[in-house]
């Protein structure tokens, strides 16, 4: 409670220049590594506009001078987790910058090196950035190796340059960044357009991965039962309601889902999530049907500003493409959305402008504002009819629709292409893995 304002005070509150109430952080005595005499740990809690709640400490000690500072996140782990795969062509590509949580796994497979998970503290740096901390987390403990052991301190030192040499980018290197918990990224300067050189892959955590960020699992299973026809029914005329957590503020708050049958498509199911503490809202769409033999592409030109009211549902598995704009979105970046064109327009405006963390504060530059508030505009133009576009719906699973207003006659505007999934598409979907044909037989024999 802060008695100047009269108000209960957040726990993380947003970095504000212009705050009337100065933000002290909490300082605690601690414990020095470097003397083993006490120092003292300076800790803020809070957070970035458009980014998430982080934890900063700083640790000074007055004896040996020596110091250290962190960033840890404080935010929740998102559903899935992400891979970041980056080719590092140029020394531009140096410069991007890059969030790695102390979750995320950083490899080279050029080196076959790699930065194991928990090892590193979470960080805000560049590529540049996280190749030198990883040459001087090499250099620390040297002096000692080159004493005991000499043969293997010169193979150090030999591998040290090789990532030293990485910075001159005389050859193109890859770095993944595999950060279950998700909360990892590394910057597009290209954005809103597609980056060519940078591959974001989102994937459902294993069981380990999810005992590895405290994930409590739940191992009960209940016995499968048999459902009356009946019952079925009832559950699609029904709006079944549990509890559940707000995922912006932690509060309690309820999720609705429903079955629900779009004409001339398929049934799926609709999940909202309403906090009637912070008034944060939520849909998820999630397919009530198995993965189709092909895939789907739709395509709609867009000519009418009526044609924002038609419905749309976009799956997990969907990307999106706007050719006009050189813009492509990728698969699960919006999640599954039951809504309208106009709808999921303005979802990619959000996105891409508004809660991009490096369009604002010191990671912004004017270019890139520029070049994302003209992106917006072209949304904007498309949204009220004043700009003619193609929005193609590329779906390898083929549970994504767009509303024909024809129907059941043919929709002049748009075309509904089914097509065979390539090889990588049926791994990205999990179907390479699975045996359909002839797996009783493997049971009984085993």
């Amino acid at each position: 409670w802060c008695p100047v304002l009269g108000a209960p005070v957040p726990l993380f509150r947003e970095i504000c220049a212009e705050d009337d109430v100065d933000l002290q952080p909490t300082e605690i005595e601690s414990l020095c590594m470097n003397c083993y005499k006490n120092g003292s740990t300076r800790l803020l809690l809070t957070k970035i506009p458009f980014f998430k709640e982080i934890i900063i400490s700083s640790f000074t000690c007055p004896h040996c001078n020596w110091s250290n500072t962190e960033v840890q996140s404080a935010g929740r782990i998102q559903e899935q987790g992400v891979t970041y795969t980056l080719k590092v062509r140029s020394k531009q590509d140096l410069n991007r910058e890059v969030v790695k949580a102390d979750c995320a796994t950083t490899t080279i497979p050029e080196l076959d090196f790699e930065i194991p998970a928990y090892t590193q503290k979470g960080s805000l740096s560049t590529v540049e950035g996280l190749i030198d901390r990883a040459v001087a987390g090499l250099e620390q403990d040297q002096p000692v190796r080159q004493a005991t052991d000499p043969e293997v301190a010169a193979k150090i030192d030999e591998f040290m340059q090789k990532l030293k040499k990485l910075k001159d980018v005389e050859n193109e290197f890859t770095l993944v960044i595999n950060d279950p918990s998700g909360n990892s990224f590394v910057e597009n300067p290209f954005a809103p357009q597609k980056d060519e050189v940078l591959t974001v892959t989102q994937y459902k955590r294993t069981a380990e991965q999810d005992a590895q960020l405290g994930l409590k699992e739940n191992e009960t299973k209940e016995e499968e039962e048999e459902t009356p026809g009946n019952d079925i029914e009832t559950l699609r005329n029904e709006v079944l309601v549990f509890n559940t957590n707000c995922p912006e503020c932690n509060a309690p708050a309820s999720t609705n889902m429903k079955l629900v049958q779009i004409p001339h498509f398929k049934e799926v199911i609709i999940m909202a999530t309403n906090c009637d503490n912070c008034g944060h809202r939520t849909n998820e769409v999630k397919s009530g049907g198995a993965t189709e033999e092909l895939g789907t592409r739709i395509t709609l030109r867009v000519t009418d500003p009526s044609d924002m009211s038609r419905d749309l549902l976009k799956s997990e598995t969907c990307s999106v493409l706007i050719p006009e704009l050189e813009f492509e979105l990728g698969m699960a970046a919006l999640g599954g959305k039951f809504t309208t064109l106009e709808g999921l327009l303005k979802d990619i405006k959000e996105l891409i402008v508004s809660k991009n963390p490096f369009t604002c504060g010191d990671s912004s530059t004017p270019e890139r504002a520029e070049k994302l508030e003209i992106f917006g505009k072209k949304i904007d133009k498309i949204i009220a009819g004043e700009m003619e576009a193609h929005i193609i719906l590329n779906d390898p699973a083929g549970n994504s629709y767009l509303q024909n207003v024809y129907a059941p006659d043919p929709d002049p505007e748009m075309k509904i292409e089914k097509y065979k999934r390539t090889f990588e598409q049926n791994d990205d979907l999990g179907l390479n893995d699975m045996k359909i044909e002839g797996y009783r037989e493997d049971i009984s024999d085993s």
